[in-house]
């Protein structure tokens, strides 16, 4: 009977040790992972309103500009 209940700890302590192991390592990652999204979307973000800033300045200026030849005739 005590072989039998050591060959069970054994057994059972292994697929704790596997178990433990597995989970440890698929996490190992997540936070670079997810920390390179970010910046992806940040950067995604920056560009979209780099691009509508200078609509927004150029569609002020040509205004501005017509505004004052307006003015001057």
């Amino acid at each position: 009977m005590g072989e039998h209940l050591l060959r069970l700890y054994v057994g059972v302590s292994a697929a704790k040790a596997v178990v433990r192991d597995r989970l440890v390592r698929d996490e190992a990652g997540e936070g670079v992972i997810s920390a390179a999204i970010a910046v992806l979307i940040m950067a995604f973000l920056g560009a979209l309103m780099w691009i509508a800033f200078k609509q927004i300045f150029a569609n002020a200026s040509d205004k501005t500009a017509n505004q004052v030849n307006q003015i001057g005739s």
